[in-house]
């Protein structure tokens, strides 16, 4: 899918599926495109990638038809800029809590190369854009996707607000960090849990913008989830299956081996 398939596709409720893809070897653009995400999860949160080899893995990805999306590792405009200008297909912005905080990656991801007063001008009131500029802009940005991490108790409070914001693609949970936010850390089968993880879906889906949660703990889990309102599938990582189906195949052989 191209980035404004997916963007239609997110919108509409249709289902767009992903993986995060952290490896660095040249062999791991094939093995993207073989097993059939729609888009590549790069972290740089969490993930320590330096703007050079980050670039090079988006434009890798790029030329083999696959949009990275890459997760800031602050909610910084200029460090969304950044990786957008390195080849990224769009930006995740991680935590936040407020639509101030959306409305700023917006005028980034969505309004480059505008700044300063000129952009919050187009963010207040995007009828001051001139026709010409307006198209050039679409052209420029129109397939850049964007999506936040909802993370804590407070961003759900102000979800409504933040699923708001023109230009806001999708919601993603981060399921650490808001089961710490609910007081259950790790309890993702805990019913404040699920109760949190059903609202903001349905939120984001009354606001036809694309909802999901990265998760890795469980397939039965995650097709529940989906089927309750979640079209963004954020399935695991290239770190959490190789170390599970590695592990799984090790113990195997051990038992084989060693009885």
């Amino acid at each position: 899918m191209t980035g404004r398939e997916i963007i239609k596709a997110l919108h509409e409720g249709r289902r767009v599926y992903s993986s995060a893809l952290t490896a660095q070897s040249p062999l791991w653009p094939n093995l993207a495109k073989s097993i059939g995400i729609d888009f590549v999860f790069i972290d740089t949160e969490h993930v320590p990638l330096e703007r050079q080899t980050l670039s090079w893995m988006c434009q890798t990805y790029q030329a083999m038809g696959i949009p990275p999306v890459v997760r800031l590792p602050c909610n910084d405009p200029f460090e969304a800029c950044k990786v957008l200008d390195g080849g990224a297909g769009g930006v995740i912005g991680p935590y936040l809590e407020t639509a101030d905080q959306v409305r700023a990656l917006v005028g980034a991801v969505k309004y480059r190369p505008l700044k300063g007063r000129r952009l919050q001008e187009a963010l207040r009131d995007p009828n001051t854009l001139e026709p010409e500029l307006r198209d050039y802009l679409e052209q420029r940005n129109g397939d850049k996707i964007l999506i936040v991490n909802i993370e804590s108790v407070p961003a759900i409070e102000n979800l409504h607000e933040i699923c708001s914001v023109p230009g806001l693609d999708a919601v993603l949970i981060g399921p650490h960090d808001l089961s710490c936010s609910l007081g259950i850390p790790e309890q993702y089968d805990h019913p404040r849990f699920d109760e949190a993880v059903r609202k903001i879906f349905q939120i984001a889906r009354e606001h036809h913008v694309g909802a999901g949660v990265h998760f890795w703990l469980g397939l039965e889990q995650e097709i529940t989830w989906a089927k309750a309102g979640g079209n963004l599938v954020m399935h695991a990582s290239d770190i959490a299956a190789f170390s599970k189906t590695l592990k799984t195949e090790i113990e195997q052989l051990r038992t084989a081996l060693d009885a």
